[in-house]
Parts: C-alpha cells; sequence; structure tokens
C-alpha cells in the first residue's frame, strides 16, 4: 500500500514525513537538483538522494560525469558511490573509452583532480564497454555499484 496524503497536502498520520518533505512555506522537496540558467529554464542534473557522501561532503555524480565527457578519449562514463570505511564512499568512474584509446585509470583521476576539489576527485576507475542505461538512457547505477561491489 502506497503513502496517503490527506486533505491538508501532508502525509495521512505522519507529521515528521510531512515536516520533512513539505517545508513551512509549503514547498515540497523533491529530491531534485536543479540549476536556473539565465533565460529562467529550469534543468534538473541529479537526485540528491544519488549523492555521494564522501568525508561528510556530497559530491553529484552528474558533475563528474559531465566532466569526464569532456576528455577526447571518454565516449561515455558513469560515476558510482564506492563504500569506504574511512571515508564511508568516494566517487567511482566506469569509462567507456573511444575507438583505439589506452587511456588509463590514472590518467583519468589526474585529468578530473585538475578540475574539481580535493574531495570530488575520483578514486577508482574501471573500464567498460558499454554504460548500463533504461530505455529513457538514465544510467543504471544500481547495476554498476552491484558489479563495483561484488568484487570487495
Amino acid at each position: 500500500m502506497g503513502t496517503q496524503f490527506d486533505y491538508k497536502g501532508g502525509y495521512f498520520r505522519n507529521a515528521e514525513a510531512t515536516s520533512s518533505t513539505i517545508d513551512s512555506e509549503g514547498w515540497l522537496r523533491t529530491g531534485d537538483l536543479c540549476y536556473i540558467d539565465d533565460d529562467g529554464f529550469i534543468f534538473v542534473v541529479d537526485r540528491l538522494k544519488e549523492l555521494i557522501k564522501y568525508k561528510g561532503y556530497q559530491v553529484p555524480p552528474a558533475e563528474l560525469e559531465a566532466l569526464l565527457l569532456t576528455h577526447p578519449e571518454i565516449s561515455d562514463a558513469a560515476v558510482i558511490p564506492f563504500p569506504d570505511k574511512q571515508a564511508g564512499q568516494f566517487p567511482m568512474a566506469y569509462v567507456v573509452r573511444t575507438a583505439g584509446s589506452n587511456l588509463s585509470e590514472k590518467a583519468v583521476m589526474d585529468f578530473i583532480a585538475g578540475l574539481v576539489a580535493p574531495y570530488k576527485r575520483i578514486r577508482r576507475v574501471a573500464f567498460i564497454a558499454a554504460i548500463p542505461r533504461n530505455p529513457s538512457g538514465k544510467i543504471l547505477r544500481k547495476d554498476l555499484i552491484k558489479l563495483a561491489t561484488s568484487k570487495i
């Protein structure tokens, strides 16, 4: 059975869920990370729930993926949270190289390290033939997390 909303716009008999989802001004917290461009268009770029938590910092995978795609030897990429006892999680990249590329794990990590704050650095890279996606093109992060953690 799904969660019910009462007629006042909150969760039925669950004030805590209501207050964590709807703020005091009536705004619904969707968990979407967005930005508004100069023309007033809103772009959804990531989900709060998909953030990587590295030593208390929040790292959006979509930001790192966008940077990876600017590398001329990377044709596709996905970034996932990789579990770590000390840091909690760290960013791990799955990378699809362009045809004929011999791009190394170190080269990928160094490329990103030159573009981001230290806490956003990619600390592990795996090369893959294709990034798994659903029919609408969304990265299937759960599949990649399962693949990465199955080797632990």
